[in-house]
């Protein structure tokens, strides 16, 4: 059980999770400090760390001035050179912030955490400051968040910057940060390097968690491997604009701070107004990066995800089989190719609204086309469903074409400047969901479409960045719109599914533009890219897997030449690529000839067999992408009972021999048996010694093995 305990005397609160600790305490000045994060700890050995000289107790120096890592929160303030996590301007000019303790509460929620809330107050101004610290039973992720109130009755309060919180680590003689970063079409490339010292910012200006970098980091002394090492890490639940800037000190430390918004925006927060950051969650480990992402990987389906038992339908979708060119009649033989190879849910895309006949025209019209679907889509809909498939749809309800009913009734509902060109991306621009109008308009026609046509899916996507948010789009002038569009995004999606018990949501933004713990709260699955190239997809699905199950990461097999790199690769390697997360078909089966169609049912249904440990059992990166060798994953299931191998292979390791692969996470005493050759293997063997992979000969090699537990 998670346990919160408090030593008043000391000023100090440990929060113990299963397998790690946190441990603040309150420092002289008032100010909330860290003291550790790491390995479990008692009440009475965090006292001991705790009463050790802390770097701000001791006499400030003049040209040091207080450390730049180590607070809680750094404001903006008296002797603080480093990072501020808070920023604020109060009616007088004043920027500064004292603390000064008010409280604490330890409480235990409805749904089984265990929250601490400490309260301060500013000693002079009308500024309450609330950080909030929430665990689990099951899980060593500590969620942390801060809430800021104006308690004044008079003025208001300028927030530069209100990060969520700021992590502190312990001193190393070498850190190193990991990330992914990339560009569209090219998400999730992972990177550890090395943190140099000063400050290493990580952020979007984009409106969006952004297909260039995403908001999450881990840290380690650079000695951490796949298996091996300490790792800190820390994920923020935001899917607008955002900062994380991590820090090195010269004194031996590191830390990072991070929450909504980026440089230059600012929020006006009236008297008796509260502004609630993105929760920032943190964990720690011991057992390497692979550790880290599978401790992520449970807390996500047992905390954010909303349906994180259900099992997610085999998916074809029209997009590339038909672009624009909807029509009635073709999608109805494509369901019925989708049907035959075994699809659950077949879902049509872009090009079935308005005068939707390319991407110049007809975003904001969400009417079926009635020369394309004369009697509407209920037809499609209840042939879909009669063939067994659920029906899905594709819509982009935060963007419109200027060439529109909507634009022309509405020009005033997108984001610009006035007085200043117009920037179209995509020959589309962004609807101002920051107004509640907008919002609700999106939210009535979302609702009456999903109910009058019986969908069952929607894959929401967002196909470019903000640009243009001016003077007006906020109170008084300040930024508060990169707030409120979210904020008003996930209040139309909430209300929508409230409608919709049954509807399942995923998360595209022309891509992976927008995946974070905030967005997967309230969607289903994520498109990570728009690159549906095998052999680009093993790398983009490595850097997706470090924080995201593969539960949430839609995956798919289309035709070659791949339409982005023109790459042709075996159908077998594209299906084996795919299984690797939720399978889904994209290509155009009218053009597939019987045999291929006869394989490509083989492996749905061999993926049906297969997809509750894809889906729901434990990942090990066991070899990460490599130019001359096997990418290798496994899937365990938890009770050890089965487990399922992928690999594959651009190329022979020219002049070296395949080497067997090690398993992991099995049961030491038990026999595993292949269940397609029917060969059995000890599980020590398969641990020490290893599984031989016998890949195909020749290029872009791939194999799937499927092994189930004998005995004891």
């Amino acid at each position: 059980m998670p346990q919160i305990s408090c030593a008043p005397d000391a000023a100090l609160w440990l929060i113990n999770t299963p397998n790690t600790s946190y441990a603040v305490r309150i420092d002289s000045s008032g100010a909330p400090c860290h003291v550790a994060w790491g390995g479990r700890l008692t009440l009475d050995e965090a006292a001991e760390v705790a009463a050790r000289a802390h770097p701000a107790d001791r006499e400030i120096s003049s040209f040091e001035g207080r450390p730049p890592v180590g607070e809680e929160l750094p404001v903006d303030g008296g002797a603080r050179y480093g990072v501020p996590s808070l920023q604020v301007r109060f009616a007088d000019g004043t920027r500064a912030v004292e603390w000064e303790p008010v409280g604490h509460h330890i409480r235990e929620t409805p749904d089984g955490a265990t929250e601490l809330d400490l309260d301060f107050r500013d000693r002079h101004y009308p500024l309450g400051i609330g950080l909030h610290y929430r665990v689990y039973d099951d899980s060593d992720v500590v969620e942390r968040w801060t809430t800021l109130r104006n308690t004044g009755t008079d003025t208001d309060i300028v927030v530069l910057r209100a990060d969520s919180a700021a992590w502190t680590l312990p001193p190393r003689a070498d850190y190193r940060l990991g990330h992914v970063t990339g560009q569209w079409a090219a998400e999730t490339q992972l990177r550890r390097e090395t943190l140099p010292f000063g400050e290493t910012v990580l952020t979007s200006r984009r409106g969006i968690s952004s297909h260039h970098l995403n908001p999450w980091v881990m840290l380690d002394d650079g000695t951490a491997s796949e298996d091996h090492g300490q790792v800190w890490s820390a994920a923020l639940a935001w899917s607008g604009s955002w900062r994380i800037t991590a820090q090195r000190t010269s004194d031996g430390r590191a830390g990072f701070t991070g929450g909504a918004g980026h440089d230059s925006t600012t929020l006006r927060l009236g008297p008796g107004r509260t502004h609630t950051t993105p929760r920032f969650a943190g964990l720690y480990t011991e057992g390497g990066f692979g550790a880290a992402s599978r401790a992520w990987h449970t807390y996500i389906r047992a905390h954010v995800l909303p349906h994180p038992d259900e099992i997610r339908p085999v998916l074809y979708n029209s997009w590339e089989a038909t672009g624009f060119d909807i029509d009635e009649n073709r999608q109805l033989t494509l369901a019925a190719r989708a049907a035959e190879l075994g699809a659950e849910l077949y879902v049509m895309d872009d090009g079935w609204f308005g005068a939707r006949r390319s991407d110049r025209a007809g975003l904001g019209d969400w009417t079926p086309s009635p020369d394309r679907f004369p009697k509407g889509l209920a037809p499609l809909a209840d042939e879909v469903h009669r063939l067994g498939m659920l029906f899905g749809l594709w819509v982009e309800p935060e963007m419109v074409n200027a060439d529109s009913d909507l634009y022309r009734a509405h020009p005033d509902w997108i984001l610009h400047f006035p007085h200043r060109t117009r920037t179209e991306l995509r020959n589309q621009l962004v609807l101002n969901f920051a107004r509640d109008d907008v919002a609700d308009w999106a939210y009535g026609w979302l609702t009456a479409l999903v109910a009058d046509n019986g969908i069952d899916f929607l894959k929401w996507d967002m196909n470019r960045s903000f640009s243009e948010v001016g003077p007006g789009d906020g109170p008084d002038g300040d930024d508060r719109l990169w707030s409120a569009y979210v904020h008003n995004l996930y209040r139309v999606v909430d209300r929508l599914r409230a409608d919709h018990p049954r509807l399942r949501i995923e998360a595209c933004s022309g891509g992976g533009g927008r995946v974070d713990l905030g967005i997967l709260s309230r969607t289903d699955q994520a498109w990570p890219s728009d690159n549906t190239d095998a052999a680009d997809r093993i790398g983009i699905q490595h850097g997706y897997s470090q924080l995201y199950p593969a539960s949430t990461m839609a995956a798919w097999v289309t035709d070659v030449p791949n339409e982005l790199t023109a790459r042709t690769v075996p159908l077998a390697f594209r299906f084996h690529v795919a299984t690797a997360g939720i399978l889904a078909v994209g290509g155009d089966l009218t053009h597939w000839s019987d045999e291929e169609l006869a394989e490509a049912a083989g492996f749905v249904g061999a993926y049906k067999q297969v997809r509750h440990l894809v889906q729901h059992g434990v990942q090990h990166r066991l070899r990460a992408p490599v130019d001359d060798g096997p990418t290798v994953v496994q899937y365990t299931s938890p009770d050890r009972a089965e487990t399922l191998v992928l690999a594959w292979q651009r190329a022979p390791r020219r002049g070296r021999p395949e080497l067997p692969v090690r398993l992991a996470a099995l049961d030491p005493a038990a026999v595993y048996r292949d269940v397609a050759t029917g060969v059995s293997h000890h599980a020590t063997v398969l641990t020490e010694h290893g599984l031989p992979l016998e890949l195909p000969a020749g290029d872009w090699a791939s194999t799937a093995i499927h092994l189930r537990r004998v005995s004891p």
